[in-house]
């Protein structure tokens, strides 16, 4: 059980030094000064390891008296080794000590451990010097790290004052005997967390208080001091703080900012005092391309804080290598190290290292001097960090206030310790705060692009393809980087989707462009802005869109596809990102009172118990971050006290506060260490027993993460279709696998059905040869104006003769213009692809030859384009033709995607074209042509009535292999936010797709704003917005999920239901939520107070099988599936129950709506193509029903104004499709029939009755807005 204890402030506590006794043994047998004596060795003098009190001690301390020092033990260091005052035991009660056992942590060294105490040497000196304060960083074989703070301090060797084997005695002075001397000691407290300041802060306070003691009472008080830093806990992330009193200082233990995040007590901007910002960027190159670096300074505390800063500013990057920011000068052999590491030293060594050993990057801390040692044969070049990056950095860099005098100048004097303190901390904490945005923001402008270079599904990275994308004078620092093991885990982190500060930043810094390019694949190539900005540079200026309410579809441009990102991408340089400043709350630890016996530590817990009870009462419910961290840290303290119901009760809390900083491990371990009666207590327990289910069966089904990265690689052997697909997928050329059987089957023409490495590497190389010649075509300012700014170049046709002139075509999503040739290149438009109403491929006669020629006919235009392609001819007309029907069929079905893929399919014709060298490379390229046959098999006329209605769709599957399924779809209105980011502030649109999958689309754009949230690998059931802080998310896993849509993070659950949660519906006082209603499958109802989340009422239904709610008038109406009820919301009593009708006995309810209003019932059966309509006022009547025609089900429905649409599945022409009915709920006789959708409607939602959203199924996986009228 020792193990499941969570580790105090302290892990253990050390005095080092060397023995009195010893000292004047020197001294009187030499008869030398102090000052001639060389350098001591130090040895560890005293152990103080956990947990220092027991049960049955019995040691009293009378008042204004001292403890009786027969009784005390020694601490003193043995001959053999030292003495360790307790060995730690679980419930405070103490074991007999093992002399053999020290029990401190297996990664703290007590042998080495004395030269890091002493890393310059100890010596004994003539006159007292000022105390001195060092850190220390331990790194166990797992890469744990260990934190030490060490306090050196002189006390005097007086005449006559010696302890032997802990038993003091005088002895007469003998003048001349010993000279008077001062001997150094050192106390060490060892930590689990980086503390720096809040060690440094504990360990000056002691320093004043051994002063003036004498030796065995200076390790008494030690003993003291470590016993208070082992009851401190670490606060759990998050923004509260602990702070306890340690006279005369208030000490702040701060908590990390999220459970990723790391612990930052410590000044950030030290290197920006000792480094101008351009060497800052030369040091974190070192260590992003893993050079052997060693700091110097003739500071020692320097050296870790220095090295300490450069870890974080790299996070979430994290150094893998070896690193001991301070060497003793006993360990300088350390810096002839093979590989790549970290280390400090001090000053006085800079000449024996730089000469002595090679291919080292020396920096000076003192004099901010960056060298080189001598080099084995040539020097290892440092690269530059990347421009952009760069000049981003230094510019921000230059705007912040690093001279706290400065901020004290209009101040009025402040003549409080603790004011003085608080005061200095509060700008310390703004400043690491500015700091690390700007580091954070470098790191992000680095690496924000290697994400268009990953593979999610097959977890490969391009790095070839990456390389080629950045600008030429950045490519040695990426060259370099990309081999480096650091790179290789924020790979692996990255395709596993994690959600840290990196990807928090990305999200939150993209622009409009980037996240419509989550929604579209397309070949790599410059915009017109692009090219513009390459040639002129002007400030790169994105246009967004700040509304807060639904758009108007009818303005909205369709979005044509966009390029991806390019190193072009021009970054902000003025002041770094601001996020929004976080309140931090503290807590007052209670006082501990000595002497250390039982009664004074149960007390303690206790004290602290009742404080923070005391805080969660008062505290409004509304408050449910610092709620978690109370919740969680009276957790902890019930843990101590050996009280683990009471301390899972408090965790279990966590669900509905904060799940992130839910202690998983701890909790584990209390379940398994609880004794069979306490297990047999919680098991009693209801909520107890599913936290304890949960935990263990997530152990059970915890699967190991694939973290394998692989680099893309050309194949060498030969490819069926399947691997074939595989491959196409990990080069990044295209994802979509119908597509990819389509190029399997033109590069396969006339040959066995599999494809060679030969083939697949010329069809590769051309694919990507063409890729960068587009990059590099460069169209004068006079031609760019006539395009617009996203439009691309995909593909130039070599010089032809035209009707229009000599020049070249030139394709782009949007049309055909011709680049002339001549004096100056011009702009002749051909035609727009939706203007085209003709292409033919036919021959002119010149003399004796037939030249292939190009007619293209337009809607705007008498006179035909005509162009002698020649060989060329025939690939275009396919090309020309496949854009132009994606085009219709992008404008019939406002599908923008459709465009997109009519491009990636021209564009596999070239490469197939360019690839293959025979007689049937034309035939083989209009495998390809997927639109065109299309169009040209199966009319695809869209009727008129759905073409009116439709405005607009989109595909939340983008990015993926398979289209998936939309489950839910849920429409969320703006707010003004000023805490927030602008763009939280717009409406949005919530889909959850297959297991436990939503996306998030900005609904003012129609752009993915949020990727991927994972809640649980269930299907998700139902999603409603609470309030306007709080998405809540039902699943099949039976809980329900809890999204904060500032934060657009999932912490919270409710996890009270037993079977699968099938609707959410929230009950409005005055416009006010009030309370919200849960159901789930066993015919369980749940009220829930919004606020606290705590349950108000829990109603249990005579039958199950219930699939949704309605609430109208404080009554629940309630849908199985072989009856509605209606029950009251205040007493859950029955009054009243619908029951089937149909004589057909397999059916059942399906969906139904209310029209209130109306006194109606709205409800469909299984299987069944009608809807039946009840009058509320008169269930004795039969039903009214209205045939739904070509219905095959109805799926579901919603009101929409005085209509009611009603999804369905549906059989037209013999294929499965999704319609939409629009019924008149006055009329009773359907309006409009609408067929959007290639499979059945899975959801339906309404936005602000102006629009309505329907979701279809797996075979389309796509969202339609339509008009509501």
């Amino acid at each position: 059980m020792e193990d499941v204890l969570p580790s105090g402030l302290l892990e253990v506590c050390l005095l080092v030094g060397v023995p009195r006794e010893r000292v004047r043994a020197l001294l009187q047998g030499t008869q030398r000064k102090p000052k001639s004596l060389p350098p001591l060795d130090p040895e560890v003098l005293s152990v103080f390891v956990p947990p220092f009190i027991s049960r049955d001690d019995t040691q009293v301390m009378n008042a204004g008296n001292s403890l009786n020092k027969s009784k005390r033990r020694s601490f003193r260091k043995k001959k053999e080794r030292p003495k360790v005052e307790n060995v730690k035991s679980l419930n405070m009660e103490q074991k007999a000590p093992d002399p053999e056992d020290i029990t401190v942590p297996k990664d703290i060294d007590l042998l080495g451990l004395p030269q890091l105490c002493f890393p310059g040497g100890l010596y004994i000196t003539s006159e007292s010097k000022e105390d001195h304060i060092h850190f220390l960083v331990f790194t166990d074989v797992c890469g744990n790290r260990t934190y030490g703070a060490v306090a050196q301090y002189y006390q005097p060797l007086q005449d006559g004052c010696i302890s032997l084997n802990g038993q003091a005695h005088r002895e007469s002075a003998q003048p001349g005997k010993m000279p008077v001397c001062f001997v150094p000691f050192a106390v060490c407290v060892i930590s689990r967390y980086p503390y720096f300041n809040a060690l440094k802060d504990c360990l000056s306070c002691l320093l004043v208080q051994l002063r003036p003691l004498q030796d065995l009472d200076v390790e008494e008080h030690i003993k003291e001091f470590a016993a208070k830093l082992f009851l401190i806990p670490s606060p759990p992330p998050g923004p509260l703080h602990l702070v306890f009193n340690m006279k005369p200082l208030q000490i702040i233990i701060p908590s990390r900012e999220d459970p990723d995040s790391p612990i930052i007590d410590l000044d950030l901007h030290l290197p920006l005092l000792c480094f101008r910002p351009e060497q800052v960027l030369q040091i974190m190159t070192c260590i992003l391309t893993e050079q052997k670096i060693v700091f110097f300074s003739s500071d020692w505390a320097l050296l870790t804080l220095v090295a300490e800063c450069f870890m974080l500013y790299l996070h979430p990057l994290q150094w893998q290598h070896t690193f001991v920011p301070l060497l003793s000068r006993q360990m300088l052999d350390f810096v002839m190290a093979p590989t790549s590491f970290l280390m400090g030293c001090h000053t006085d060594h800079f000449e024996e290292v730089s000469m002595e050993i090679e291919d080292l990057v020396l920096i000076n801390i003192d004099n901010g001097d960056i060298t080189c040692s001598k080099m084995a044969e040539e020097e290892p070049e440092i690269p530059d960090v990347p421009a952009q990056a760069a000049e981003a950095f230094m510019k921000r860099v230059e705007s912040l206030q690093l001279h706290y005098d400065l901020e004290l100048c209009h101040l009025r004097a402040s003549t409080d310790l603790g004011e003085l303190q608080t005061r200095r901390r509060a700008w310390q904490q703004k400043l690491n705060t500015e700091v690390q945005q700007i580091a954070l923001q470098l790191i992000v402008n680095i690496f924000r692009e290697v994400k268009d270079h990953l593979n999610y599904e097959h977890r490969v990275f391009n790095s070839e393809e990456f390389l080629k994308t950045r600008a030429l004078g950045d490519q040695p620092f990426y060259r370099k980087v990309l081999e480096t093991y650091m790179f290789h885990s924020f790979l692996k982190a990255r395709l596993n989707r994690k959600m840290d500060a990196f990807a928090r930043m990305d999200l939150s810094t993209q622009t409009e462009e980037d996240r419509i390019n989550l929604m579209f694949h397309t070949p790599r190539r410059l915009t017109m802005e692009k090219m513009a900005s390459k040639q002129f540079n002007p400030q790169y200026v994105v246009s967004r869109r700040m509304v807060i309410s639904m758009p108007d579809l009818q303005e909205i441009k369709l979005p044509e596809v966009p390029t991806r990102k390019s190193s072009l991408r021009k970054l902000e340089t003025g002041v770094a990102v601001r996020m929004p400043s976080k309140s931090i709350s503290t807590f007052k630890i209670p006082e501990i009172h000595f002497p250390l016996i039982f009664q004074c530590v149960h007390s303690y817990y206790t004290d602290f118990y009742n404080h923070l009870s005391k805080a969660i009462n008062t505290l409004p419910p509304d408050n449910s971050a610092l709620l978690a961290r109370y919740f969680y840290l009276r957790g902890l303290i019930s843990l101590m006290q050996g009280k683990l119901l009471n301390a899972l009760s408090d965790f279990q809390n966590l669900d509905k506060t904060d799940l992130r900083i839910f202690p998983t491990d701890l909790v584990r371990k209390i379940v398994e260490t609880m004794a069979p009666a306490e297990r047999l207590q919680a098991d009693r327990k209801p909520e107890l027993k599913k936290l304890i289910s949960r935990v263990m069966e997530n152990q059970r089904e915890v699967m190991k993460i694939d973290d394998r990265v692989k680099n893309f690689e050309l194949p060498k052997t030969h490819m069926q279709l399947d691997d074939f697909v595989k491959r196409i997928q990990e080069s990044g050329i295209v994802k979509d696998i119908d597509t990819i059987h389509r190029l399997f089957d033109a590069l396969t023409v006339g040959h066995r059905k599999q494809i060679d490495p030969e083939t697949f590497r010329d069809f590769y190389n051309y694919w990507k040869e063409t890729e960068a010649e587009a990059q590099e075509v460069n169209l004068p300012p006079t031609v760019i104006q006539h395009l617009d700014k996203n439009e691309c170049v995909y593909k130039l046709s070599s010089s032809v003769k035209t009707n229009y002139g000599v020049g070249k075509i030139a394709l782009t999503q949007k049309r055909l213009f011709l680049l002339t040739e001549g004096g100056r290149p011009g702009y002749v438009q051909i035609a727009a692809f939706r203007d085209i109403e003709d292409v033919k491929s036919t021959t002119v006669a010149f003399l004796l030859l037939r030249i292939p020629t190009l007619r293209i006919k337009t809607l705007s235009k008498k006179e035909v384009f005509e162009a002698n392609l020649k060989t060329e001819c025939d690939l275009w007309y396919l090309i020309v033709k496949e854009m132009w029907a994606g085009k219709k069929m992008a404008d019939d079905h406002k599908d923008p995607q459709y465009i997109q893929q009519a491009l990636t399919n021209v564009l596999l014709m070239d490469a197939v074209v360019g690839t293959l060298q025979s007689s049937k490379t034309i035939y083989a390229a209009s495998k390809l042509s997927y639109f065109d046959k299309m169009k040209n098999e199966v009319p695809m006329m869209v009727p008129k009535t759905t073409s009116e209605t439709l405005k607009h769709k989109i595909n939340p599957s983008a990015g993926e292999t398979f289209p998936q399924a939309i489950d839910v779809l849920l429409y969320t209105p703006g707010h003004l936010d000023p805490s927030e980011r602008p763009g939280n502030a717009h409406p949005k649109l919530w889909c959850a797709l297959s297991e436990g999958k939503a996306v998030v689309f900005d609904a003012s754009t129609w752009s993915i704003q949020q990727h991927c949230f994972k809640m649980g690998r269930s299907k998700l059931t139902c999603m409603i917005m609470v309030e306007q802080s709080q998405v809540w998310i039902g699943s099949q896993d039976s809980n329900i999920y809890i999204i904060n849509t500032h934060s657009m993070s999932c912490n919270k659950q409710l996890n009270d239901h037993r079977s699968d949660v099938t609707d959410i519906i929230v009950d409005k006082k005055n416009g006010i939520p009030s309370e919200a209603y849960s159901s789930s499958l066993d015919g369980t109802v749940i009220a829930w107070n919004i606020s606290t989340l705590k349950v108000n009422r829990v109603f249990q239904l005579p039958c199950q099988n219930l699939t949704s709610i309605k609430l109208h008038n404080d009554q629940l109406w309630c849908c199985t599936g072989s009856c509605i009820l209606v029950v009251s919301t205040h007493e859950f009593q029955l009054e009243l129950k619908i029951e089937h009708h149909l004589k057909d006995v397999c059916s059942y309810f399906l969906c139904f709506q209310l029209f209130p209003e109306r006194d109606e019932v709205w409800a469909s059966y299984s299987g069944s193509s009608d809807l039946y309509i009840w009058n509320t006022k008169d269930f004795s009547s039969p039903p009214q029903k209205i045939h739904l025609q070509d219905c095959s089900e109805i799926t579901c429905m919603i009101r929409v104004k005085n209509q009611m649409w009603v999804g369905s599945s549906a059989r037209l022409q013999g294929k499965s499709k999704g319609k939409i009915y629009v019924v008149s709920a006055e009329k009773k006789t359907v309006e409009k029939e609408l067929v959007g959708h290639a499979d059945t409607v899975r959801a339906l939602c309404s936005a602000e009755d102006r629009y309505v959203l329907s979701g279809s199924g797996r075979e389309e996986g796509k969202i339609a807005i339509w008009k509501a009228e």
